[in-house]
């Protein structure tokens, strides 16, 4: 199984990030394969101006069709996700995550901002023909510290349970799909011959 995890974070440190990195270590210790991707791995000018030929969005687009799943990771500004994100996820063809199972990841200043993912993010992942959008892990920026290790920093206890329960959520659904596409693919095998 593939997962591709986004961080939508303008910033170059940043708790999304940290919550990411987390939720990765946990995925590749579970036998999943895990493609990172970081705003920063874009040039500016391509998301801004949509530069559909440019190498990084080609292979950005090409990673979503062969995953299985995604990790999304944002800030909540203004109450809603990054805009940084956004034009990402634009470059995408509009049924690019048909099939996929999204688990969203949000970070914030206070709880107040905890509904940013349903009613800003799904819609626009929706608007990409997902499906499957699993509930979402939001985190108040208190829950996550910085530091130096691989990770980049440290998840409090509570929002290391959630993280973790969210994530046995999103293996289970993975491999659910991958059995149905399987089974699916034998029946069609069947057909053909």
């Amino acid at each position: 199984m593939l997962v591709v995890s986004i961080s939508g974070s303008p910033a170059q440190k940043s708790r999304s990030g940290v919550v990411l990195k987390h939720a990765a270590r946990w995925l590749k210790d579970h036998g999943v394969e895990v493609k990172a991707l970081r705003i920063h791995d874009f040039n500016a000018e391509d998301l801004l101006f949509a530069r559909f030929d440019s190498p990084q969005v080609i292979d950005f687009i090409e990673a979503v069709r062969r995953a299985d799943g995604l990790l999304i990771g944002t800030p909540v500004y203004k109450a809603s996700f990054s805009g940084a994100l956004k034009t990402l996820l634009d470059l995408l063809p509009e049924r690019s995550l048909h099939g996929k199972v999204v688990l969203p990841l949000a970070t914030g200043g206070s709880i107040a901002h905890m509904l940013a993912v349903d009613y800003a993010l799904k819609p626009v992942l929706s608007a990409l023909k997902c499906q499957e959008v699993l509930h979402g892990i939001y985190a108040i920026d208190s829950q996550v510290t910085y530091n130096d290790d691989e990770t980049g920093g440290e998840l409090d206890d509570i929002l290391t349970e959630r993280l973790y329960e969210g994530l046995e959520h999103f293996q289970l659904s993975l491999q659910h799909r991958a059995h149905a596409r399987h089974k699916d693919a034998g029946g069609h095998l069947k057909l053909a011959l």
